[in-house]
């Protein structure tokens, strides 16, 4: 993994906050800030994805989360 310092400014209240779950957790608080980068990453590429698809599943008759189980049983 390609790895770039980056540098972050915070609020001294969410740092502190960050600071004391990385003690509670033993978790650097730098691979803590890197996983919920991670995580908004993937959840910002899911929500895009999911707005090319929709119409292609609207178009199919998959409305709701039920609606695409229900055809994946098939």
């Amino acid at each position: 993994m390609n790895s770039n310092m980056f540098t972050l400014r915070l609020p001294v209240t969410v740092r502190k906050e960050l600071e004391k779950i990385s003690k509670q957790e033993k978790i650097p608080a730098g691979q803590i800030v890197r996983d919920a980068v991670d995580r908004y990453i993937a959840i910002k590429q899911f929500r895009n994805l999911r707005k090319i698809v929709l119409p292609f599943a609207e178009a199919q008759g998959l409305i709701t989360d039920e609606d695409v189980f229900e055809s994946l049983k098939k």
